[in-house]
């Protein structure tokens, strides 16, 4: 099970833009990714939004295997700024996890 981090939206925020609270689930970025990534971006953004850190850090490859094409971006009803929120979680990923 899952540990709650409250502050993980704060903290992530800190590296930098991430604006997934307009993300409404619908799956169209999940169905328009050109190599398929399943888990990226409505649900990371998700994982964020409800403060699981270690689910987001579990999906680390993920997260850094993301094209940053904007084809899921330039798609989405809601408006997210999908490849900015990609870039600030990868920041947070280096900034934490390697010390970068």
């Amino acid at each position: 099970m899952s540990r709650i981090n409250p502050q993980f939206l704060d903290e992530v925020r800190k590296a930098g833009p991430f604006n997934a609270t307009a993300c409404m689930n619908c799956g169209t970025c999940t169905a328009l990714c050109p190599i398929g990534l399943e888990v990226l971006p409505r649900e990371m953004f998700r994982f964020v939004l409800l403060g699981l850190e270690d689910k987001v850090l579990e999906q680390e490859e993920t997260i850094f295997t993301c094209l940053l094409c904007k084809l899921c971006e330039s798609n989405c009803p809601g408006g997210v700024n999908i490849v900015e929120n990609v870039r600030t979680l990868r920041h947070y990923i280096n900034k934490t996890v390697h010390k970068l």
